[in-house]
């Protein structure tokens, strides 16, 4: 039970994670803004996206009359991650203003080899062999899903910024499930993690473009939306997902990011999909499927 109240919070986690583009392009991209009204800076979004769901999970905290005393140690512990949660919404959408924001999270999704390498060389983890084929079948899978011979000036800038966050995402993972802080209540975790994140990306705005003026009802709406269900159910369901059922299997189950960041472009940007794309996500759900049942086997 405790592994499928897993896999249900990763793939809740990685599915609203895949909903940054439906919220953020609106802003960034001049040619879906209204005519004469400037796009939005980035450090200005990530700040007000960190504002938002820091302040959403701290109300749940009260809510809940969660207590939020931490050490120092912890403390220390918690800013290096937020750091690299931040880092990681950072290059990611920075990725967005160079190419199809379906290649950017498909990139992205590579973090489960990084995850699934640091984990059996630094914490000898056995891999079973239908968590090693989901891995083929999910990246195979999200390969064909964005396969269209894009061409642009800004390819490599894009690949690049979104391939840093393989790296950061990774480690944040691995750091959630075998830090000292692993064993800290969830919410008092992630409530930290967004506030530290929110005072990452003041000081990002304070020392870049400031704060920008929001005039728009539609920016507000998306500043909220993109803070509340892109980033404050995200993180937590992942922080829960790692508690639950571990770095690799989280990771894995992340391809439903990929697969909602697609079909959001698709949908709603008129990105490509084609018959490669469809075969693709088949290929993903067909990991995920693998992965749901292979816990339950091990569950018999």
């Amino acid at each position: 039970m405790k592994n499928l109240k897993g896999i249900l919070f990763a793939l809740i986690s990685s599915g609203t994670f895949g909903l940054v583009p439906l919220f953020s392009l609106p802003l960034i991209l001049p040619n879906l803004r209204p005519e004469g009204v400037v796009a939005i800076g980035i450090p200005t979004i990530l700040f007000y996206r960190f504002l938002f769901s820091s302040v959403t999970m701290g109300a749940v905290c009260l809510y809940k009359k969660t207590s939020l005393k931490i050490s120092i140690k912890d403390l220390a512990v918690v800013f290096f991650l937020a750091l690299l949660y931040a880092a990681t919404a950072k290059f990611l959408v920075d990725a967005y203003e160079y190419i199809d924001s379906g290649l950017a999270t498909t990139v992205h999704f590579l973090y489960p080899i990084f995850v699934s390498i640091v984990m059996i060389m630094f914490y000898k983890e056995k891999k079973s062999i239908a968590l090693l084929v989901a891995s083929i079948l999910s990246l195979v899978g999200v390969g064909m899903m964005c396969i269209h011979g894009e061409a642009s000036p800004s390819l490599i800038t894009g690949l690049v910024l979104s391939a840093l966050t393989i790296f950061t995402y990774g480690l944040y993972i691995v750091g959630l499930n075998k830090s000292r802080i692993s064993e800290m209540n969830f919410d008092s975790l992630t409530f930290y993690v967004l506030l530290m994140g929110c005072l990452i990306f003041l000081f990002y705005c304070l020392f870049t473009t400031g704060i920008q003026t929001v005039t728009l009802t539609s920016d507000w709406i998306n500043l909220i939306l993109l803070g509340v269900f892109a980033t404050f159910i995200s993180d937590l369901c992942l922080v829960l997902a790692v508690k639950h059922a571990g770095s690799t299997v989280t990771s894995i189950l992340g391809s439903m990011e990929p697969v909602v960041a697609v079909l959001v472009g698709t949908l709603f940007f008129a990105e490509h999909f084609d018959w490669m794309s469809a075969t693709g996500l088949l290929f993903v759900l067909g990991a995920v499927t693998l992965v749901i049942l292979s816990n339950k086997n091990q569950q018999a």
